[in-house]
């Protein structure tokens, strides 16, 4: 019965302290973060939020997998792909965000937690901005906070994960 109790105990540890892998996905329009209207979308470039993301994975022992593109198909493939590689998605889906249902359906189909991010407020801008089709099926959302709102993203998501994988 102690023998059970130190084991659990180990094992507990040793799965707070392993690594996660997550993947943060930019949709369209990411990469011209820090030149593309810097007054909604802030001054930082996207080359600049990736080093805070692996950064703040450093601390919270996440290993973070960034990737941008213009293109849904390959945003769609970048989900298939991270079943088996990943614990969970961080998503900025951009415009993407209120048109796509194959991103909504693509990240429904691996059902890996997925936390979806927006630099602005989505709420404040167009109406058309208001819907998004990956909220329903996300953990959580988190917009308004500028590139703040990928760090805080990612701190629920690994937090999300480890209580998920620890049973807490």
């Amino acid at each position: 019965m102690i023998a059970r109790a130190i084991a659990k105990r180990a094992k507990v540890q040793e799965l707070k302290l392993s690594p996660l892998n997550v993947l943060v996905l930019h949709g369209p329009n990411l990469n011209l973060l820090g030149r593309r209207e810097p007054g909604i979308y802030g001054s930082l470039n996207m080359t600049e939020i990736n080093r805070q993301l692996e950064a703040e994975g450093q601390k919270l022992a996440v290993k973070v997998l960034t990737m941008q593109s213009n293109h849904e198909g390959v945003l769609v493939d970048a989900i298939h792909d991270a079943l088996g590689k990943h614990q969970g998605i961080l998503i900025n889906a951009g415009a993407y965000t209120h048109t796509s249902v194959a991103l909504r359906d693509a990240i429904a189909a691996v059902n890996l937690p997925t936390v979806e991010v927006h630099l602005s407020n989505i709420y404040k801008r167009e109406e058309f901005r208001h819907h998004s089709y990956i909220a329903p099926i996300a953990i959580g959302q988190i917009s308004g906070f500028g590139a703040q709102s990928y760090i805080l993203g990612l701190q629920a998501l690994a937090s999300y994960l480890r209580q998920d994988i620890l049973g807490l």
